[in-house]
């Protein structure tokens, strides 16, 4: 069955974020698309030290397994979508956001990239500025892991929870994403990429300088 797992960035577990990320997957659900969630906000999530020794196990996990980001990787490593969310924090993600994709992207490259090819989307909720940085910062990570980028991401205006639910453009466009996602995860489901290569791990990351 078709899996998609959102992870919201938010510390607000029910706030705007959360509702824009209700709204993709209530269109994922309705084409029969399994979704869940993880909210990583009030979490404690450390951020990564560039010890590489995910590199030297390759075991698809961080050496550091006391919170939350195996946990992610694990579930975005055997989903057919991933969609990140996050509110606007001083014209970026928040830091438990930002640590995972640190993480789960060292994580990835040590063992040959292991969300790639798979779909990816993201979703903002901002106040004023810093929409746009906030986004990138998660397309990034997508393409970084030569994953399928399926339009522009979700941005939603609203401070006080529930705000979002007032912008008519941003729920349309949450609406759209999902049904958009939906009909790509279908028709690659009946004509599936070919296999990828034997997994390799990007070796230019240890390498050490002569």
């Amino acid at each position: 069955m078709i899996k998609v797992i959102a992870i919201n960035g938010s510390p607000r577990k029910d706030g705007n974020t959360s509702i824009l990320i209700r709204h993709i997957l209530k269109e994922l659900e309705n084409e029969g698309i399994r979704t869940g969630t993880i909210h990583l906000g009030g979490k404690k999530i450390h951020g990564c030290t560039s010890c590489m020794k995910c590199f030297e196990n390759r075991d698809r996990k961080c050496v550091i397994d006391d919170d939350l980001v195996n946990t992610c990787i694990e579930k975005m490593s055997t989903a057919d979508g991933i969609i990140l969310g996050s509110p606007v924090y001083f014209l970026d993600v928040t830091s438990e956001m930002k640590a995972l994709i640190d993480r789960a992207g060292f994580v990835s490259f040590a063992n040959g990239l292991l969300f790639k090819n798979k779909l990816g989307n993201a979703t903002v909720a901002v106040r004023r500025a810093g929409a746009s940085r906030t986004a990138d910062s998660m397309l990034h990570f997508f393409l970084a892991n030569e994953m399928i980028v399926h339009g522009l991401p979700v941005i939603g205006i609203g401070r006080d929870i529930g705000d979002v639910e007032k912008d008519e453009e941003g729920l349309a466009r949450a609406k759209n994403l999902g049904q958009t996602m939906a009909q790509l995860l279908n028709h690659l489901d009946q004509h599936p990429l070919p296999a990828l290569k034997p997994e390799q791990a990007d070796e230019r990351m240890t390498k050490k300088k002569k």
